[in-house]
C-alpha cells in the first residue's frame, strides 16, 4: 500500500521489518506505525527489558530504535531478552506537542496494558522499563502500580513530577544523562497556561529529584544504545539486577 502510494520511504521500512526471522507482539504499519518487536527468546528469558521510545521514533527512522534494543540484548548476554515498544505516536521534536504531556496521556494505558499482560505471561521474569527522553514522560504517567523492578529514565526532559516518589512506583528509580546529551540545556521546569502545562518539572538527574544514578558517560541524546558504550553497558546492567551498576553523584551528572 506505501509502494502504492509513492511513499517509497515507508515501503523500504516495512519490506525490512517483514522479513520472517524478525519476532513481533504486535505490529501496524499505518499513520507512523506501533510495534513491539522481540529481541531475544522471550519464554525463556529471566530478564527483560522494555524500551520506550522518544520523540520521532516510527516506522521510517525505525533502524536505530531496532539495532540500539539488539545492541543492548547482546549486552545483556544470555537469559534475556529486549522488546522495542514503540505502541504510540510520538511527537516530533520540533513541535510544541513534544513540550506537553498529551501524547504521554494516550500512550499510557496501552504502556500499562502491554507490560501487565507481559508480566503475567512471564511472571518468574525480571522486568525493566528503559525509558528514553519524552518516553520518560510516558513512562511516568504508566508508572504507578507497575509490576517492574527498574524504572530508568535516560536523556529525559523531565517526568512531569518533581520527585521519583510521586512516580508511586515500588521500582527502583533510576535516571542518567551523558556529557554531550543537548537534553541538558533543555529549561527544566513547567509553565501553567490557561488550557495547557508546558514542560516537564524538575531535571531527574537532580539530587532534589531522588532517583538513584548512573553512568551515562559521554553519551550524545540518541547515543544511549551505542555498542560499546558506558551507557549501554550500564543500562545492561540495570535491567540485569546487577548490584554494583556504577553510580554518579547528582552534582557530577
Amino acid at each position: 500500500m506505501a509502494a502504492g502510494h509513492g511513499d517509497r520511504v515507508r515501503a523500504a521500512a516495512l519490506r525490512v521489518l517483514a522479513d520472517p526471522a524478525r519476532h513481533f507482539l504486535a505490529f501496524d504499519g499505518r499513520d507512523g506505525g506501533r510495534t513491539a518487536e522481540v529481541f531475544g527468546d522471550l519464554a525463556h528469558a529471566r530478564r527483560i527489558a522494555v524500551l520506550v521510545p522518544g520523540s520521532d521514533t516510527g516506522l521510517d527512522r525505525y533502524a536505530r530504535f531496532g539495532a540500539g534494543a539488539a545492541a543492548l540484548r547482546r549486552e545483556m548476554g544470555a537469559g534475556a531478552a529486549v522488546i522495542a515498544w514503540l505502541g504510540y505516536r510520538t511527537p516530533a521534536t520540533v513541535s510544541p506537542v513534544v513540550l506537553t504531556a498529551g501524547r504521554a496521556e494516550e500512550a499510557a494505558p496501552d504502556l500499562r496494558s502491554f507490560v501487565g499482560e507481559l508480566t503475567a505471561a512471564a511472571p518468574a521474569a525480571r522486568v525493566s522499563l528503559l525509558c528514553h527522553s519524552y518516553g520518560s514522560v510516558v513512562c511516568a504517567r504508566a508508572a504507578p502500580g507497575l509490576p517492574v523492578a527498574d524504572l530508568v529514565l535516560y536523556g529525559s526532559p523531565g517526568t512531569g513530577v518533581d520527585h521519583a516518589s510521586a512516580l508511586r512506583t515500588g521500582a527502583t528509580v533510576w535516571a542518567g544523562r551523558g556529557s554531550a546529551d543537548r537534553i541538558a540545556q533543555v529549561p527544566y521546569g513547567r509553565l501553567r497556561l490557561p488550557f495547557v502545562t508546558v514542560g516537564f518539572g524538575r531535571d531527574p538527574v537532580s539530587e532534589a529529584f531522588g532517583a538513584r544514578l548512573f553512568d551515562a558517560g559521554g553519551a550524545a541524546h540518541s547515543g544511549y544504545l551505542r555498542p560499546g558504550s558506558v551507557s549501554l553497558r550500564n543500562l545492561a546492567r540495570i535491567a540485569g539486577g546487577a548490584a554494583d551498576t556504577p553510580t554518579r553523584e547528582a552534582g557530577r551528572a
